[in-house]
This record gives C-alpha cells, structure tokens and sequence, in this order.
C-alpha cells in the first residue's frame, strides 16, 4: 500500500488482471498528477473491505470484474468512493449505458485516456461521488440518448390495520387506464404485498424481484421492464411483489430507484403501493445493509402524490391521523389526497367532523370519502378482477371519484380497454 499525498486523490485499483493494469499503477506512481495509488485490489472482496476504511476517494475497476453491479457502485458511493470503469472488450453505446444504469461515475477506454481528470472528478472535495445525471460517455464521444423518467408518480400509503391500500391502489390504477392511460401498478409492500390476489394474476415468478435483478445487472429499462410487467387489460401493466415477505432484502436500495426510474419512463402514470411503517430499522450511522422499508421510504420521496388511506372506524381515523404527522415529517412538500375507506353511517359522524379532523393535521389536496361496499370489494377480489372489470359498485363510483380529482378527467366509458387474459 503506497500512501498518496495529501493533494492527490487516493484511489483503488481493482483490475482482475487487466491488460491496462500495469499502465494503470505505473500512471498512479507517479508524483503531481492529482490521482495516487492506494492499494491495488485483488477481487471484488477486497475492494469493498479497502473502502470502508474510508480512505480512498475513488476505485478504477475493471467492467469485467466480477461481480461488479449496482449495489457494488452503490456500497462504495456510500464509502465515499466514486467509480471510474475502464472498459474490457465491448466498447460500444449499450456497454456504456449499461454502466450508466449501474450508477457508475466515469467510463474509460482502455487506453486509459483522461485518466487523471476522470479519478479527480469522480471524487467531489468531501470525497462522495456525485450522482449521475445523464448517460455516460468517453472522452470527446456524445452521450447516448435517455427517454428520461417523465411520468407521474402515485404512491398509496396507510397506517397499520389493513385500511384497504391495495384496494385503493389496483382501483386507482384499472381507472386510470379505463381512461386511456398507460399506466403501470407496482406492488412494492415489504411485508404481504396481494395486488397479484386482487388482480387474479396467479403466475408465482415476482415481477418486482425480476426487475430487481435486471437493475443490479444495469440491464434493466423501459423495454425490459415491460417485459418483466403482467399485462391487465390493454394500458395496465403490474409488477407482481414478493412471493413471501422475507425476501424483501433481495431488492437493494440502487435497483429499486433505478426499477422506479424504468416503470416512469414505460407509462404516463405509475401507481405505487406501498407498506405501512415509515420506520428506519436502524439508528447505526454505519450499517450498510438494506432496511426492510426501504422500498416505502424510497418510493415516498420520488411521488408526485401520496395518497393517504385510512379506514372509517375510531381505530383507524386514530391511526390515519398519527400517520399523517409521521408522513408531514418524512416528506413535508409531499402532496397529499386523504382517502377515508370503508364509510358508513353506524359510525355516527358526518363527512364533514371527519373532514375537519383531517384538515387539522395535513393541508390535503383532496378529502375522498369510500363507501363500505362488501358486495362489491367481495366479488371483485372473489372473481380476481379489478373494480372496473366487474361493473358498477358503490365502491368503484367512490374510487372514480378520487381518481378525478387525481387525474384530472371525469370518467368515460371506453369500451374493449379491459380483457379477461392476463398476458406478459
């Protein structure tokens, strides 16, 4: 191990035998040129345990090291290491997307040219990389084209004790793309996700974990994802969630931003359901490792609105109205449309006292109130079809009408949008 002055920018090489490896460590030697060698990695293993010591600033690695994928780029992001990737064979605008997608900083040729200013820039003064905003390139190349992630993001959420999410969630969705909306549902509820059961979808291979994995290799896009998604109907596509709760740390924090970048970019409208708990799992500064809330906690902070679900009863109105603070408090800017479920008049208050009660914790966008419709949610989730496949309910009139507060359009009948097939 070569200690590096104290003006270069330490770095990490792990090149798994590389051909330009020993121009690389001749080059890092060298005094004065703003980049010294720290230690040279043998594997992947290595690298990761070098940057946690916190002393290195940038790793140069090799695109064919292996192992190498997004949780990778991201544990060293975390490290305070950025990455430059010097590319092995393929050198063409799908390698370099493709390491785009994996969140890396720089990308070299092989000739190691701009090497210098790739290690200094892939280190910012505080020694954590900078995001990538844009698709990577070489030097003196133009950057390949990116669709960019312009749809709009819904994410339903609710407090404990079953309030109806993904009743609200798969409701809002089929409504959407009854309304001639490409829209994509993605069940990410860390903890029993069932849209699959409410949409009778029975395929048990998990949407979300597929396109996890795709986001981890850096192959995951639009055009993948589409793929990965079942197709309800002609606008709807879902990502089914995990088949058993505890495989959620199977779905890393980097791919999952990346799965919600991709599903943006494949629809006008992504629907987001989500858990319950808003809770970090763990207070330790230095803990690494996913949290099972993660997903929530991510898609919270890339909705273009929340939508809050809370059920009717003394209980659940008890529970909305915590969650709401809890909510303010993670994402205060958030737009918010509250959704009070299962209403009815045993309960003895009106719209209105409820109404106020809510508008005493959140400046909502929007106060929906659904009806406790049993027949029509029973045979709905019996048929395993959504709300507007089964016809007229009181519960898909209450539905239509928080989706046109969100949306925008009433609703329209648009015939021949919805098939019984569920296809890929």
């Amino acid at each position: 191990m070569t200690p590096a002055p104290p003006s270069d920018t330490p770095v990490l090489v792990a090149a798994g035998g590389a051909g330009w490896e020993t121009a690389a460590l001749e080059q890092l030697s060298r005094r004065g040129t703003g980049a010294a060698l720290h230690k040279r990695c043998v594997d992947l293993s290595d690298l990761l345990a070098s940057a946690a010591t916190g002393l290195a600033r940038a790793a140069l690695v090799s695109s064919r090291l292996p192992g190498l994928d997004a949780d990778t780029v991201a544990t060293l992001a975390r490290a305070g290491v950025g990455t430059v990737v010097v590319l092995d064979g393929d050198t063409g605008p799908e390698a370099r997307a493709r390491l785009h997608r994996l969140g890396v900083a720089q990308v070299l040729p092989a000739d190691l040219g701009g090497l210098d200013d790739a290690l200094r820039g892939a280190a910012t003064p505080a020694g954590r990389p900078e995001p990538a905003t844009g698709p990577v390139a070489g030097p003196g190349e133009e950057p390949p084209a990116s669709a960019g992630a312009d749809g709009r993001t819904v994410v339903v959420w609710g407090p404990a004790g079953a309030p109806g999410r993904t009743t609200v969630a798969t409701g809002l969705a089929a409504e959407a793309a009854h309304r001639g909306r490409d829209t994509v549902l993605v069940d990410a509820d860390p903890y029993g996700g069932a849209v699959a059961q409410h949409l009778g979808i029975l395929d048990g291979a998990s949407g979300l974990l597929a396109a996890a994995r795709a986001a981890n290799a850096g192959e995951l896009d639009a055009v993948r994802l589409a793929g990965l998604a079942r197709t309800v109907g002609g606008r709807l596509r879902v990502l089914t969630g995990l088949p058993r709760p505890d495989r959620w740390p199977e779905v890393r924090p980097a791919t999952f931003d990346d799965l919600l970048a991709a599903a943006a970019d494949l629809a006008g409208l992504l629907v987001v359901d989500v858990g319950f708990s808003l809770e970090g799992d763990t207070a330790d500064p230095f803990a690494t490792g996913p949290q099972r809330n993660h997903m929530t906690l991510a898609a919270l902070s890339h909705a273009d609105e929340v939508v809050v679900v809370g059920a009717a009863d003394p209980v659940g109105l008890s529970r909305l109205a915590r969650g709401l603070v809890d909510l303010h408090d993670l994402v205060p800017d958030a737009s918010v449309t509250v959704v009070v479920n299962r209403t009815r008049s045993t309960l003895g208050w009106s719209e209105h006292e409820i109404h106020a009660m809510v508008e005493g914790f959140v400046r909502a966008r929007g106060v929906h109130f659904v009806p406790d419709d049993r027949v029509g949610a029973d045979r709905a989730l019996m048929a395993g079809r959504s709300l507007v496949e089964t016809g007229d309910s009181a519960l898909r009139r209450g539905l239509s009408a928080v989706a046109d507060g969100l949306l925008g359009d009433p609703a329209a009948p648009t015939p021949g949008r919805f098939r019984r097939a569920r296809t890929r």
